[in-house]
């Protein structure tokens, strides 16, 4: 894996220093510890730190073709770069390196933007043309891998990796975007399709933007999307059958390295399924590795260690505290923008430990959100049914009424928190997923915020992108739209962004089997009763593994790992939760007394504002340090 960075000027090809390059490169160095390089041409300036995974001697970049019309940097893998490669030697092409970096260069010649509907990979490049003086920059179909780009005011277009490669460009201005602190807020990241620095864009997952030297810089084209309108045809068993393939294949896709590989293993079902197929597909023992915890409702090297035995890896556990909270500067440096899903703790020492042997680590994200396995998505389908059998008028009249008045009581069991779900059925369906993906709800940011922040940020609201995103889903059921949504928002700008910056911090690359694109378009096309049947997700995935996993694995209740941050707000960080009420950073946009009083409450039992202190709390460390 690696770290791009460069420059392009559209209008005039104004001369380009390399050392204004490397600057921005040097600020990717974790992405890329192996080597680095920096090309420029007038007008035109490219940057790449390497990690170095496939032809460890012959890739070096920026790589140049060998005419020199075309120019790559680029931070990803090409899974079937050795299929795309015959198919270009056949047409004429001659390679002089074994990595899938000239593929690229190869196949842009051949077909141009065509190209990326071939690659299977998770990939961000540039791609300079001379002849057409053109900077072609894309992005994988999920967004997997990062780029951000800024139109500066000497008329470049920057792009990196990071948003810390464009802040090393000293004419990047550092306002910000005070929309994204409410997009952040409400969701718990910041999207995609935001910044929390003004100006600064992050190019969409599947999309591409064609920079031409003499025309104005255009919008991103969408190059894929995820369909959820078709349904696959065959029965359950042939359906089974075609999945089981699908994951074999993604999984063997992405064993090809020339360096150390091996795997995150939970004891889940999703990383359960990738150790048994790399266990299949090798002789030697697989590598493995386990973070557990000190809490046992929060452990699960026991079911890690059962599987581990069962495919006999080479495995490591490690046990760290749950209440270890010593990494949260870590976590600030490493994401730039705040980032308030608390389970990134966790994940970044998974990631620590398997750099200790490995390079490369295959990850179980993306099933949940290709086999609807959130115990979100069984909620809103039950609730969707009971919509459906109740006209909006009563449903708005009288589960509204009753959900306003009935007690909210975040210390209750859960059945008896009734409030939010009444509510969410008084409302249309859209509207409630948005507000069950959130984390502080639109009322009580409406209370932190000061007046003048209200006003600022107008009408936009965090939840309006889920909404519009269900809306216009190519989909057939309720299921899918919400399913779409997570594709579009959540994936990319919580899941990917946690699993990339955690891993790149610590130089290893993560690769993620249950993302292969040919696996999820199949998995959109399903019966929405084998994704989610029984209020059991991923069904169709679990039977297809039950020749490889146990039951006691693939069916045992999801667990997951919870940072008990609303226990350290009562605890160890309860004057940090009071400082915040006293920070000129957090004050120019939320009342003082609002802080105090959700602080207060927290601490003394009377409400669960955990979630939302420690948004607050990254807020303010992240907000520090780019605008400090």
């Amino acid at each position: 894996m690696c770290g791009i960075a460069g420059l392009f000027y559209p209008a005039t090809p104004k001369p380009i220093e390399p050392s204004r390059i490397a600057t921005m490169t040097e600020a990717l160095a974790h992405r890329g510890p192996d080597g680095s390089g920096v090309w420029a041409a007038p007008g035109v300036g490219l940057g790449h730190r390497r990690l170095s995974i496939i032809d460890l001697e012959g890739g070096a970049q920026p790589m140049a073709s060998a005419d020199g019309q075309y120019v790559v940097s680029y931070n990803g893998e090409i899974y079937n770069f050795r299929e795309i490669r015959a198919e270009l030697e056949e047409k004429g092409a001659e390679f002089v390196t074994d990595s899938d970096t000239e593929v690229l260069l190869h196949g842009w010649r051949a077909w141009g933007p065509d190209m990326l509907s071939r690659l299977n990979g998770m990939f961000a490049f540039a791609l300079y043309d001379a002849a057409r003086r053109s900077l072609f920059l894309a992005r994988d179909r999920m967004g997997v891998k990062p780029l951000h780009y800024v139109e500066l005011s000497d008329g470049a277009i920057a792009f990196a990796s990071e948003l810390k490669g464009l802040l090393a460009h000293p004419l990047v201005r550092r306002n910000p975007d005070l929309t994204a602190i409410e997009d952040f807020m409400g969701l718990g990241y910041v999207p995609d399709d935001a910044s929390l620095v003004a100006g600064v864009r992050k190019l969409p997952a599947g999309h591409f933007l064609l920079l031409e030297r003499g025309k104005p810089v255009p919008q991103p084209v969408q190059w894929w999307d995820i369909d959820f309108s078709n349904r696959a045809k065959g029965s359950a068993r042939e359906l089974e059958a075609q999945l089981a393939e699908l994951l074999r294949q993604g999984v063997r896709s992405r064993m090809v390295s020339d360096v150390p590989l091996g795997a995150f293993l939970s004891g889940g079902v999703d990383s359960s399924a990738i150790v048994a197929l790399m266990a299949e597909a090798t002789a030697k023992p697989v590598e493995t590795c386990t973070i557990g915890f000190d809490e046992a409702d929060h452990d699960e090297t026991a079911y890690a260690r059962s599987v581990a035995e069962r495919f006999a890896t080479h495995h490591r556990t490690r046990t760290v505290a749950s209440d270890d909270f010593a990494l949260i500067d870590t976590l600030v440096e490493a994401f730039d923008e705040p980032f308030a899903d608390a389970s990134a703790l966790a994940t970044y020492q998974v990631c620590a430990l398997a750099r200790e042997q490995v390079t490369v680590a295959l990850s179980g994200d993306g099933a949940d959100e290709a086999m609807a396995g959130y115990r979100r998505y069984k909620f809103q389908h039950a609730e969707e049914r009971v919509r459906g059998l109740l006209p909006q008028g009563v449903r708005s009249s009288l589960l509204g009424t009753l959900g306003r008045v009935y007690p909210k009581a975040d210390w209750a069991p859960r059945p008896l928190r009734a409030k939010t779900t009444l509510l969410a059925l008084a409302g249309e369906g859209d509207e409630a997923y948005a507000k069950a993906v959130g984390v502080t709800t639109p009322a009580l940011r409406d209370r932190l915020y000061t007046e003048s922040m209200r006003k600022r940020i107008g009408g936009h609201r965090a939840e309006a992108r889920y909404i519009e995103a269900m809306r216009n889903a190519p989909a057939r059921d309720p299921l899918d739209r919400a399913q779409y949504a997570d594709f579009r928002h959540w994936l990319p700008g919580d899941i990917l962004t946690k699993i990339d910056r955690t891993s790149m911090a610590v130089s290893l690359e993560a690769r993620e089997p249950l993302l292969d694109h040919r696996f999820v378009e199949f998995a959109a096309t399903l019966p929405v009763s084998m994704r989610l049947r029984g209020g059991e997700g991923k069904w169709l995935m679990k039977k297809a593994m039950e020749p490889w996993l146990p039951k006691d694995v693939l069916y045992r209740p999801k667990m997951g790992f919870v940072t008990p941050v609303s226990a350290w707000f009562r605890k160890a960080l309860a004057g940090e939760a009071m400082a915040l009420a006293q920070s000129p950073m957090l004050t120019a946009w939320f009342d003082r007394k609002a802080i105090e009083r959700i602080a207060t409450d927290h601490k003394a039992g009377r409400a669960d504002h955990g979630r939302t202190l420690w948004q607050l709390m990254m807020l303010e460390r992240s907000a520090r340090r780019l605008f400090g």
